[in-house]
């Protein structure tokens, strides 16, 4: 349990930045993007002025370099890039480059077999670094929890969370994104003996808090505000699942099974206490509104529809409506859906199963087959504004907004585009 000294130094996540890249690569007072989702984890920047109409070979390419095999998203903070790759099939790496050139400021290599994954759509890392307080903590595909300097990469602290917790991932490997709360690093285990979800001190990497018995999972967790509480919201194999994030305490729990236990992408909140998630394997989309009563919190199935199956990607909220995109391994299809009656309206064929994001009024796309796009989303409709093929390779990895510029990677390269109107 937490100590009233150690709560008073609170790290909050959503993790709000507003420093500049250096060497002029994005706008001055534009958040970084220091964690999975970006400064509000939800895949968002509220304002971005860009440019809808781009050359046939697509926005300016202000660098390109080589990285290698992983699905890492790229976390961006004070003028640094974080991700990870793989080297080779013993060896993962930990990498921080300079934002404005793309050049190595320092690498971090440990072990890391994949010897019993299954690696037949690429071996990992899936995790995404987070930053926070001057250090980056990251996640290998073996439940490898490491605490680095960011500005150095020497190891400050390190958990082994499958020899320590018996966290074997699954199959593929090691997925969720960690989380920074209250001076702790939050994530899902998946451990044995109450270890599914479990909480670290920032500083020293001791055990804060562990919780519930249920094994890996995909998705990475979020704290939303649910009537003026702080609640961590953790989408595991067969449940959405509510915690006291300060404890680990079960606030309360509401199924959303899968043909394979599989719920891969990060649940959606909103303001108005509506909380969307999404899965392929034969389950679909559902909406549970949360409201607080009498000290507890009401959950209530507010729609649930079969159509609109978001995978590993993301799902985007603007205004009334959720954007994602559709669909698992046949044809995958843009669609939007009304958050607060399931009505699916909007619909747009033409892309491979994609990742979104969110930019001001606008949507970048980037989908499996390397094609980017903006489109401006309505209720009834998407309509494409601008598009390019930027890679060849397999593209399952979001991409990163700051400020205009765009960095995306596939499984051998890392690009980064200027998306600035002109």
């Amino acid at each position: 349990m937490r100590s009233a000294r150690d709560s008073a130094c609170r790290v909050l996540s959503p993790i709000l930045l507003a420093s500049a890249i250096a060497g002029g690569v994005a706008g001055a007072a534009e958040a970084q993007w220091a964690q999975w989702g970006g400064p509000n984890r939800d895949f968002k920047l509220a304002s971005a002025d860009l440019s809808t109409e781009w050359p046939q070979d697509g926005p300016p390419r202000l660098w390109t370099r080589d990285l290698g095999e992983g699905y890492s998203a790229i976390s961006v903070d004070d003028g640094i890039l974080y991700t990870m790759y793989r080297r080779d099939d013993d060896t993962e790496v930990v990498v921080a480059m300079d934002a404005a050139s793309g050049a190595t400021r320092w690498e971090h290599a440990y072990d890391a077999s994949v010897s019993g994954l299954n690696v037949g759509k690429g071996a990992g890392p899936h995790s995404t670094p987070l930053i926070t307080a001057g250090r980056v903590y990251t996640v290998g595909v073996r439940t490898f929890l490491l605490c680095l300097d960011a500005q150095t990469g020497e190891v400050i602290w390190s958990r082994d969370l499958w020899k320590e917790f018996d966290a074997e991932p699954s199959g593929r490997g090691y997925s969720s994104s960690p989380l920074a709360y209250m001076g702790m690093v939050i994530l899902p285990v998946g451990g044995k003996d109450g270890h599914g979800v479990m909480a670290f001190d920032l500083e020293s990497g001791e055990v804060a808090w562990n919780s519930q018995d249920f094994g890996p999972t995909f998705s990475s967790p979020l704290i939303v505000d649910v009537d003026g509480q702080d609640q961590l919201v953790v989408f595991e194999g067969t449940h959405i699942i509510g915690l006291e994030p300060g404890s680990g305490e079960l606030l309360w729990t509401f199924p959303h099974p899968t043909q394979y236990n599989v719920n891969a992408a990060t649940p959606v909140w909103g303001p108005d206490g509506h909380l969307y998630v999404s899965s392929a394997y034969d389950a679909g989309s559902r909406v549970v509104r949360l409201a607080r009563a009498n000290g507890k919190t009401q959950v209530e199935e507010v729609w649930y529809d079969h159509g609109m199956k978001v995978h590993h990607g993301t799902a985007i909220r603007l205004g009334e409506m959720v954007y994602g995109s559709s669909g698992d391994f046949g044809p995958a299809f843009l669609m939007g859906a009304h958050v607060k009656t399931g009505e699916m309206t909007a619909k747009q064929r033409g892309f491979a199963k994609a990742n979104l994001v969110g930019a001001g009024e606008h949507l970048i796309l980037l989908d499996e087959d390397g094609m980017l796009a903006i489109l401006r989303p309505g209720p009834e409709k998407l309509e494409v504004l601008a598009q390019a093929q930027i890679f060849s390779g397999l593209c399952w990895t979001v991409p990163t907004l700051v400020g205009t510029t765009l960095y995306a990677r596939d499984r051998k390269q890392i690009v980064a585009l200027d998306l600035a109107a002109r």
